[in-house]
């Protein structure tokens, strides 16, 4: 039986916009509904605080960041901290078709399909991300 490892979780931590939100909505939706078995999330605040169980994580296994907006603290922090993150994904390459215009882009319409859409493509970053290790 061949090691799978599994895939961590750093989702924004922003409370000032609505990506945050989202990025965590949809990380949850990943955690407990569709990956409960192949995922960890680690946590942003205590990661970039110095936890070193956090960061050892990363440095070893595979991570995924999921930033709510361009600032991308989670991929930034992920890298200066541990590793460079597997898969960087960023909420606004989401929102083109879900705010309202550019002015306007945390008014976004339908926020739970944007979290289904974005937790589905974490959903199968993981798989081949898992698929890859050996």
């Amino acid at each position: 039986m061949t090691f799978k490892p599994k895939v961590g979780l750093i989702s924004c931590s922003g409370e000032a916009c609505s990506g945050g939100n989202i990025s965590r909505a949809a990380t949850l939706e990943v955690l407990h509904h569709l990956k409960p078995n192949e995922t960890v999330t680690i946590c942003l605040p205590l990661f970039l605080a110095g936890d070193e169980a956090e960061r050892e994580f990363a440095r070893k296994f595979p991570t995924i960041t999921i930033d709510g907006c361009s600032k991308l603290c989670a991929g930034k922090g992920t890298t200066r901290y541990s590793s460079e993150p597997a898969v960087e994904m960023n909420l606004e390459d989401y929102l083109g078709k879900y705010s309202e215009s550019q002015d306007e882009r945390w008014r976004i319409n339908d926020s739970d399909i944007i979290v289904n859409e974005i937790a589905q493509d974490i959903a199968r970053h993981i798989d081949r991300l898992r698929d890859e290790w050996g």
